[in-house]
């Protein structure tokens, strides 16, 4: 499943809601990776977005909770509209609230990515012999998020493959790909020793720097052109 919770609001559409936190990665003299404001903000709101769109969702609004202090709420708030700018979204709300009666040693933020979805998008598929799978995008973490950032799939690039039809898309977290592609077919059991690609299926994909598809094989070419250098393969045993 996903790492969102979908609430019916009528008939025809239902809220989807996303979140995603990060601790101990901004300015503070005891974070343990440090990277700006913004940066912080972006990349998770980045998580959680991407987790929303891949269940058909469109943003709606944003939720922050900043726990860095006052001084950074509006860095935090560049770093969201950084993301916005890059899906081509307009006047979409953020709100959220600072800890501004105690002083943390460590930063914190807390994300929240609300959405709307039509309740006849499908957002799933059964695997099998026929479907096609690939990576886009790297698995990185930490400061390889920084020092290789031209790997990290853009947003905009995402934002395009998410708009085709009949494909299966998910982001990739913390837990890496091997665990992302069971949970994306929940009927089918792959073992490390099945799945054949050049990138390490288990390690993290910190926030989100890649996303597995599922397609047809008619549809490979149109990724292949949209994607790009951030296609990577997967051959399943």
């Amino acid at each position: 499943m996903r790492d969102i919770i979908t609430i019916p609001l009528n008939n025809e559409e239902s809220l989807i809601i996303a979140s995603d936190n990060s601790g101990g990665i901004g300015m503070k003299e005891h974070d343990l990776v440090r990277v700006s404001y913004e940066t912080v903000a972006y990349y998770s709101f980045r998580v959680a977005a991407m987790e929303c769109i891949a269940a058909g969702g469109e943003l709606v609004s944003v939720v922050l909770h900043n726990f860095c202090g006052d001084a950074s709420w509006s860095k935090l708030v560049n770093g969201i509209q950084k993301g916005l700018d890059e899906l081509n979204l307009k006047d979409i709300p953020i709100t959220g609230s600072t800890e501004s009666n105690f002083n943390l040693e460590q930063s914190a933020v807390g994300l929240v990515v609300i959405g709307k979805k039509s309740l006849d998008k499908k957002t799933d598929k059964i695997f099998s012999k026929n479907l096609k799978l690939a990576v886009i995008g790297m698995p990185l973490v930490g400061n390889e998020v920084i020092d290789l950032a031209h790997e990290v799939v853009p947003l905009s690039t995402f934002q395009e493959v998410s708009k085709l039809e009949d494909i299966l898309i998910w982001p990739v977290g913390s837990k890496g790909i091997l665990t992302e592609l069971n949970q994306m077919f929940p009927t089918k059991e792959f073992s490390k020793e099945m799945i054949c690609t050049e990138l390490d299926i288990v390690k993290s994909s910190g926030p989100a720097t890649c996303f597995i598809i599922a397609f047809e094989q008619c549809q490979e070419e149109t990724l292949k052109r949209l994607t790009a250098e951030y296609f990577h393969s997967i051959d399943v045993k």
